[in-house]
């Protein structure tokens, strides 16, 4: 892989310079599936999701192990993509998160095919559509509900070899509607309630929630939108806000979760009683779901990422503390499943226009990738650790 560097960045260059936002990946998909097939993998096709899909078939009597990274990037389509390498580092939106991880995993194939090595069991190598934002990690989740086969899962994103994500962090984002009957801000003061004052009511109401330090729990209100400016002297009669909250336990999550449901319908109570003339009511969009999870730190696909990273010369990997990955989705479908990084440890700057790449040891990545895919699927002088 060492030997191979060199090229393997010049594909993650190219495929950084694909625009792919969240639901728009079909370009990037496309060209990722011709290096499938260039490879040599078998069954090469986008399925009806939009992952693009290659199989390594292996000898028998392996485990079928998914290795997979997102095509997406949080970048719009119109993003100026000015690609600059210099010094040992490449610039880029989107060089990194997740594009490092879909150069990793052509990097592991490439590195199988030129060793001759072939696996026990199937070895699925995926690039998975809509794991950003409002994409909700539905592409891995889609291909995991599909292919009950599946029993290891390899997931790549981002930078760094020495963290080791095998938790997964609870989701939940909501949009949330306060309805009124909206009139003129003079002329009807006094007579009507006023939802974007309920929205208010509400969002203090959140802000007062106490949540745990451990395990982590986090809630925030994301955006506030109502009226316009054409109506600015206007009562409206509908205010949204969005809400996002997480936590590295399922039991937090649904106590958060209840306590603001509870704090939006004192909101609006308080706000009718207010006034008394008319009653503000509401309802909710829920656009984002992921189960909280986690593993045995002990389990054998952990302690071989682990042994791994220490093999690689990291002196001190690190088991993360919850996460937010596509790993989250394996883990919902009982799946042993970690995610590692897949380039140098040095700060990417993810998901902002001055995204970069460093360069050194960036090929140790790749490698952590394809030793756990073979220690999963096993191969003739191994078993499957799985």
């Amino acid at each position: 892989m060492v030997d191979d560097n060199e090229y393997i960045i010049q594909r993650q260059m190219e495929l950084t310079l694909i625009p792919a936002p969240t639901f728009h990946e079909e370009k990037k998909a496309a060209r990722i599936l011709e290096l499938f097939k260039e490879y040599g993998l078998d069954d090469c096709h986008i399925d009806e999701y939009g992952n693009v899909v290659g199989i390594m078939h292996g000898t028998g009597g392996g485990k079928t192990t998914l290795v997979e990274a997102h095509m997406d990037t949080v970048f719009d389509l119109d993003t100026k993509l000015d690609l600059r390498r210099e010094n040992g580092w490449i610039y880029c939106p989107g060089i990194t998160d997740d594009t490092r991880g879909d150069a990793a995993v052509l990097s592991t194939i490439r590195a199988l095919k030129a060793a001759g090595i072939r696996p026990k069991g199937d070895i699925h190598f995926v690039t998975t559509v809509q794991e950003e934002g409002m994409g909700a990690l539905r592409g891995m989740q889609y291909y995991v509900n599909h292919h009950p086969e599946l029993q290891a899962s390899v997931s790549v994103d981002g930078a760094g070899y020495q963290e080791i994500t095998y938790e997964a962090t609870g989701i939940q984002t909501y949009e949330i509607n306060f309805y009124g009957i909206g009139g003129h801000a003079y002329g009807t003061f006094g007579e009507i309630a006023n939802p974007a004052h309920a929205a208010g009511r509400a969002i203090a109401k959140i802000a007062d929630i106490q949540v745990p330090e451990f395990p982590r729990t986090t809630f925030a209100v994301t955006g506030l939108y109502a009226g316009s400016y054409s109506a600015i002297h206007a009562i409206v009669d509908k205010a949204t806000f969005t809400l996002n909250f997480r936590s590295n336990s399922q039991e937090e999550l649904m106590k958060v979760k209840e306590k603001i449901f509870a704090a939006i319908q004192e909101a609006c109570d308080e706000e009718t009683a207010r006034w008394g003339k008319d009653t503000i009511t509401w309802d909710y969009k829920h656009f984002m779901d992921v189960n909280a999870g986690t593993q045995d730190p002990h389990a054998p696909i952990v302690e071989s990422a682990f042994a791994i990273a220490e093999y690689l010369g990291c002196e001190e990997p690190v088991l993360g503390q919850g996460g937010s990955t596509n790993c989250n989705r394996a883990l919902e479908a009982g799946l042993p499943a970690v995610c590692l990084g897949g380039g140098s440890p040095w700060d990417s700057k993810c998901h902002s226009t001055a995204e970069q790449f460093c360069e050194f040891e960036a090929y140790k990545g790749c490698q952590s990738a394809m030793l756990l895919a073979l220690m999963c699927a096993g191969t003739e002088w191994t078993d499957s650790v799985i």
